[in-house]
């Protein structure tokens, strides 16, 4: 049966996804996460939802107000693979995050508070914190604006975002096997948790240059399982037990280069992200900021300031790194977020067959 729900879409970042209120999925109970899968559409294609066939469009941010005194609201990220439906909340999204902002102004969870207003974010899945700054002249969100971020075409409205509490969110621990350096299977990698749990690891140590675009890299199978054996290690000596099918850790592949201070390939985590993850780029912008990983001699002389620049597929990213110690606290960057669609949105899901 058609089920109808309130929704609305944006562009956040690099990605895209559905927004919704918490509120309106509590009558769902403990049904959510089929829920969302009807609605993104796990049919071949997702032909039948509002995904769109890509890890970076099958996405969904839940929303609501937060119980505690210094947060405005909390945000629950939910990845929904576009082959079989399945949903994971194991990690957060970066690029969704630059729309919560936005969604909580337009749904009348912060007041608008004048040119530009603020909101306080806890995201759900890692306990990480951001603060965003929205602008909101007249009394509204307001989209249109100079700022341009890579592998986004035109400019939109900035969404100035400083993260904080993002060290160690899934594991506990910011390197989770105890060290800053392993071997798997002959290459050397760095387990980090820091805004996402990833797998770190030299493109020339695969035979790659690292300028490889993502069709070459997701045409190269022999590569692909070679990464994937790896992540699967890894993830044991994180401590995350058996990750086959499941979207963490991530993987970069990363390398030195002329155009930024280090250049990554984002995987997600069996193929390469078109540009690159906000919480990606944290990890490698903290990870090539302490010695002795497997980042930090790409960076070069440029590690003396806390603002690193990384080139990926759709261009560079900035951001600024605040460490204590060896240790990253903070981190800022500026996005931008779109509105794509607002209303009510319908989904073939019965409830009562669910649950026989």
């Amino acid at each position: 049966m058609l089920n109808p729900l309130r929704a609305m879409q944006f562009r956040g970042g690099t990605s895209k996804g559905v927004y919704l209120l918490r509120e309106d999925l509590e009558p769902y109970g403990d049904d959510v996460d089929a829920v969302l899968s009807a609605l993104m559409g796990s049919a071949p294609r997702q032909i039948d939802g509002l995904g769109g066939n890509a890890s970076t469009t099958s996405k969904v941010a839940i929303v609501g107000p937060s119980a505690e005194d210094d947060i405005d609201v909390d945000y629950l990220f939910a990845q929904v693979d576009p082959g079989t439906g399945t949903v994971d909340r194991t990690p957060t999204c970066g690029n969704i995050l630059a729309g919560v902002g936005p969604f909580a102004i337009e749904r009348g969870l912060v007041p608008v508070a004048g040119e530009t207003t603020t909101v306080r974010i806890r995201l759900v899945n890692t306990g990480a914190r951001v603060v965003e700054t929205i602008k909101t002249p007249n009394g509204e969100v307001c989209y249109d604006g100079e700022q341009t971020i890579a592998g986004v075409a035109g400019s939109a409205a900035p969404v100035h975002m400083t993260f904080t509490d993002f060290a160690g969110g899934t594991t506990g621990s910011l390197f989770p096997t105890g060290h800053r350096a392993d071997f798997i299977d002959g290459i050397e990698v760095s387990c980090v948790d820091a805004g996402v749990c990833a797998v770190l690891m030299r493109a020339a140590d695969l035979g790659l240059t690292g300028a490889e675009a993502p069709a070459e890299i997701n045409a190269n199978p022999d590569l692909l399982n070679r990464v994937e054996r790896i992540r699967l290690k890894a993830g044991e000596l994180m401590g995350m037990g058996d990750v086959a099918g499941k979207v963490v850790p991530k993987v970069m592949l990363i390398s030195d280069t002329d155009g930024a201070d280090v250049r990554s390939r984002y995987l997600v985590p069996t193929s390469c992200h078109p540009a690159h993850a906000v919480s990606g780029a944290i990890n490698l912008a903290s990870t090539v900021s302490i010695p002795g990983t497997v980042a930090d001699a790409l960076r070069g002389m440029a590690s003396a300031t806390d603002t690193v620049t990384i080139e990926h597929p759709g261009g560079v990213i900035e951001l600024a790194v605040t460490l204590h110690g060896d240790a990253p606290v903070g981190a800022r960057l500026t996005s931008t977020a779109r509105k794509l669609s607002d209303g009510t949105v319908f989904f073939n899901y019965d409830q009562t067959a669910e649950k026989k």
